[in-house]
């Protein structure tokens, strides 16, 4: 007789055992991944990105792509398919706590010091030769 059908000893309602990897090997198969999923992440992803980058830009590009980005998290609009609530639904996540933490992040920001603005390093137009002292140079002349 097989014991593996046993109710009376409560077997039927032991938890299944799993090892996270995979759990969230089926995890990832039930999501979807299609193109179109992809670029759904990849507008809140630069969104989020543009929101933290450029928060204390003060270049005109830079400020406009803060305030686009920031306009776009906080509009509730659902109309427009790609709307920040219509993405948030699509990948299953709630606005309202996406928000709360971009909030949260930007007000831990105020005290801290802007960051400065890298600028890459420029080699010299033509190598930079200390001056030789004159007996040197009629030396290397004869």
């Amino acid at each position: 007789m097989r014991d593996d059908h046993l109710v009376g000893e409560g077997r039927l309602f032991e938890p299944d055992v799993m090892l996270p990897a995979q759990y969230f090997t089926l995890l990832r198969k039930q999501a979807p991944q299609g193109p179109e999923y992809l670029l759904v992440i990849a507008m809140l992803q630069d969104a989020i990105e543009c929101f933290q980058k450029h928060r204390g830009a003060r270049d005109e590009i830079g400020r406009g792509l803060f305030e686009d980005a920031r306009d776009w998290i906080e509009s509730d609009d659902r109309r427009w398919p790609f709307s920040f609530e219509n993405v948030c639904a699509v990948l299953n996540l709630h606005s309202g706590y996406i928000r709360r933490g971009l909030q949260e992040w930007a007000d831990r920001q105020v005290g801290g010091r802007p960051r400065a603005k890298v600028l890459p390093l420029k080699a010299p137009a033509r190598p930079v030769v200390p001056p030789a002292d004159p007996a040197t140079v009629a030396a290397r002349a004869s």
